[in-house]
Protein backbone atom coordinates (compact mmCIF):
# COMPACT_ATOMS: atom_id res chain seq x y z
CA UNK A 1 0.00 0.00 0.00
CA UNK A 2 2.60 2.89 1.06
CA UNK A 3 4.91 1.83 -1.43
CA UNK A 4 2.38 1.92 -4.21
CA UNK A 5 2.01 5.59 -2.78
CA UNK A 6 5.52 5.70 -2.53
CA UNK A 7 6.30 4.89 -6.25
CA UNK A 8 3.64 6.96 -7.27
CA UNK A 9 4.94 9.90 -5.56
CA UNK A 10 8.22 9.58 -6.23
CA UNK A 11 7.05 9.75 -10.07
CA UNK A 12 5.13 12.45 -9.15
CA UNK A 13 8.19 14.37 -7.46
CA UNK A 14 10.37 13.39 -9.96
CA UNK A 15 8.69 14.97 -12.49
CA UNK A 16 6.91 12.22 -14.71
CA UNK A 17 3.16 12.69 -14.35
CA UNK A 18 -0.12 14.16 -13.53
CA UNK A 19 -3.35 13.23 -12.62
CA UNK A 20 -6.94 13.55 -13.94
CA UNK A 21 -9.29 15.34 -12.04
CA UNK A 22 -11.79 13.22 -10.46
CA UNK A 23 -15.77 14.78 -11.72
CA UNK A 24 -16.96 17.70 -9.42
CA UNK A 25 -19.72 15.43 -7.78
CA UNK A 26 -16.44 13.11 -6.48
CA UNK A 27 -15.00 16.10 -5.62
CA UNK A 28 -17.67 17.66 -3.13
CA UNK A 29 -18.74 14.13 -1.37
CA UNK A 30 -14.71 13.27 -0.86
CA UNK A 31 -12.56 15.41 1.50
CA UNK A 32 -9.67 17.00 0.19
CA UNK A 33 -6.74 16.57 2.73
CA UNK A 34 -5.03 19.92 1.74
CA UNK A 35 -1.31 20.71 3.47
CA UNK A 36 0.96 23.90 2.62
CA UNK A 37 2.01 22.82 -1.19
CA UNK A 38 -0.08 19.03 -1.48
CA UNK A 39 -3.28 18.14 -1.25
CA UNK A 40 -4.40 14.23 -2.02
CA UNK A 41 -8.25 12.81 -2.25
CA UNK A 42 -9.46 9.40 -1.73
CA UNK A 43 -11.59 9.03 -4.57
CA UNK A 44 -12.27 5.44 -4.32
CA UNK A 45 -15.29 4.19 -2.63
CA UNK A 46 -16.26 2.66 1.24
CA UNK A 47 -16.17 -0.97 -0.50
CA UNK A 48 -12.04 -1.13 -2.09
CA UNK A 49 -10.19 -3.05 0.02
CA UNK A 50 -7.72 -0.38 1.26
CA UNK A 51 -8.76 2.54 3.22
CA UNK A 52 -7.02 5.63 3.66
CA UNK A 53 -6.88 7.51 6.94
CA UNK A 54 -4.02 9.46 6.66
CA UNK A 55 -1.07 10.79 4.33
CA UNK A 56 1.44 13.10 6.02
CA UNK A 57 4.86 14.06 4.58
CA UNK A 58 8.26 15.48 5.99
CA UNK A 59 9.31 17.93 5.48
CA UNK A 60 6.00 19.35 3.91
CA UNK A 61 5.82 21.04 2.06
CA UNK A 62 7.82 18.77 -0.11
CA UNK A 63 11.35 20.55 -1.06
CA UNK A 64 13.14 19.31 -4.24
CA UNK A 65 17.07 17.71 -3.54
CA UNK A 66 15.73 16.66 -0.03
CA UNK A 67 14.66 13.08 1.55
CA UNK A 68 11.05 12.99 1.95
CA UNK A 69 9.35 10.05 4.34
CA UNK A 70 5.98 9.50 3.59
CA UNK A 71 3.75 8.32 6.42
CA UNK A 72 0.50 6.43 5.31
CA UNK A 73 -1.91 5.15 8.00
CA UNK A 74 -4.59 2.86 6.41
CA UNK A 75 -6.83 -0.57 7.26
CA UNK A 76 -7.03 -3.73 4.50
CA UNK A 77 -10.22 -5.09 4.32
CA UNK A 78 -9.17 -7.62 2.74
CA UNK A 79 -5.78 -9.86 1.84
CA UNK A 80 -3.55 -8.42 -0.98
CA UNK A 81 -1.88 -10.92 -2.90
CA UNK A 82 0.92 -11.25 -5.46
CA UNK A 83 -1.24 -9.96 -8.75
CA UNK A 84 -2.43 -7.05 -7.54
CA UNK A 85 -1.41 -3.87 -9.41
CA UNK A 86 -1.84 -0.18 -9.57
CA UNK A 87 -2.40 2.29 -13.05
CA UNK A 88 -0.54 5.33 -12.07
CA UNK A 89 -0.83 8.04 -14.18
CA UNK A 90 1.13 11.80 -13.63
CA UNK A 91 0.61 15.44 -15.49
CA UNK A 92 1.85 18.46 -15.76
CA UNK A 93 -0.77 20.02 -16.30
CA UNK A 94 -2.84 18.99 -19.28
CA UNK A 95 0.49 17.10 -20.35
CA UNK A 96 0.49 13.48 -19.30
CA UNK A 97 4.22 12.53 -18.65
CA UNK A 98 3.05 8.74 -16.90
CA UNK A 99 0.80 5.94 -17.64
CA UNK A 100 1.99 3.13 -16.53
CA UNK A 101 1.06 -0.08 -14.46
CA UNK A 102 2.70 -0.96 -11.58
CA UNK A 103 2.75 -4.92 -9.93
CA UNK A 104 2.30 -3.82 -6.31
CA UNK A 105 4.03 -6.58 -4.96
CA UNK A 106 6.80 -6.96 -6.84
CA UNK A 107 7.52 -3.04 -6.51
CA UNK A 108 7.24 -3.83 -2.92
CA UNK A 109 9.99 -6.69 -2.81
CA UNK A 110 12.55 -4.57 -4.59
CA UNK A 111 12.18 -1.37 -2.78
CA UNK A 112 12.29 -3.80 0.71
CA UNK A 113 9.56 -1.79 1.44
CA UNK A 114 8.29 -1.95 5.26
CA UNK A 115 5.14 -3.78 4.27
CA UNK A 116 5.20 -6.94 2.05
CA UNK A 117 2.56 -9.17 0.45
CA UNK A 118 0.81 -10.95 1.31
CA UNK A 119 -1.03 -7.78 3.02
CA UNK A 120 -3.63 -9.59 5.57
CA UNK A 121 -6.57 -7.26 6.94
CA UNK A 122 -5.58 -5.28 9.38
CA UNK A 123 -4.79 -1.46 10.42
CA UNK A 124 -1.41 -0.39 8.89
CA UNK A 125 1.20 2.75 9.35
CA UNK A 126 3.66 2.80 7.27
CA UNK A 127 6.34 5.07 6.90
CA UNK A 128 8.87 5.19 3.81
CA UNK A 129 11.91 7.60 3.00
CA UNK A 130 12.44 8.35 -0.39
CA UNK A 131 15.05 11.05 -2.53
CA UNK A 132 13.96 13.60 -3.86
CA UNK A 133 16.05 15.22 -6.71
CA UNK A 134 17.19 18.73 -6.89
CA UNK A 135 16.14 18.81 -10.64
CA UNK A 136 12.21 19.09 -9.91
CA UNK A 137 10.75 21.72 -12.04
CA UNK A 138 9.00 24.64 -10.52
CA UNK A 139 5.12 23.25 -11.82
CA UNK A 140 1.85 22.00 -10.32
CA UNK A 141 2.00 18.01 -10.81
CA UNK A 142 -1.04 15.47 -10.32
CA UNK A 143 -1.11 11.77 -9.80
CA UNK A 144 -3.62 9.73 -9.73
CA UNK A 145 -3.37 6.04 -8.23
CA UNK A 146 -5.57 3.10 -9.04
CA UNK A 147 -5.18 -0.34 -7.64
CA UNK A 148 -6.29 -3.52 -8.23
CA UNK A 149 -6.76 -6.43 -6.41
CA UNK A 150 -5.27 -9.68 -7.54
CA UNK A 151 -8.81 -10.98 -8.67
CA UNK A 152 -9.07 -7.31 -10.34
CA UNK A 153 -11.58 -5.88 -7.70
CA UNK A 154 -11.18 -2.05 -6.87
CA UNK A 155 -8.49 -1.92 -4.17
CA UNK A 156 -7.71 2.00 -3.75
CA UNK A 157 -8.04 4.91 -5.84
CA UNK A 158 -6.12 8.63 -4.54
CA UNK A 159 -5.60 11.83 -6.33
CA UNK A 160 -2.59 13.61 -5.43
CA UNK A 161 -1.66 17.15 -6.31
CA UNK A 162 1.95 18.52 -5.22
CA UNK A 163 3.54 22.48 -6.17
CA UNK A 164 6.21 23.01 -6.22
CA UNK A 165 5.99 26.22 -7.95
CA UNK A 166 7.51 28.80 -5.23
CA UNK A 167 5.35 31.20 -3.53
CA UNK A 168 6.04 34.86 -4.36
CA UNK A 169 4.53 35.59 -1.27
CA UNK A 170 6.17 33.60 1.71
CA UNK A 171 4.42 33.16 4.57
CA UNK A 172 5.00 36.59 6.89
CA UNK A 173 3.88 34.28 10.06
CA UNK A 174 0.68 35.88 10.87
Amino acid sequence: MVHLFSVSLLALLAGLASANSPPAQEVMSQPVHTMEGWSWTDCGSPADVIQLESISLSPDPPKPGQDLTVTVVGTAQGRVEDGASADVVVKLGLIKLLSKTFDICKEARTANATIQCPIEKGDYTVVETIALPKEIPQAKFSVNVKGYTQDDEDMLCLNIIVDFMRNPFPRLGW
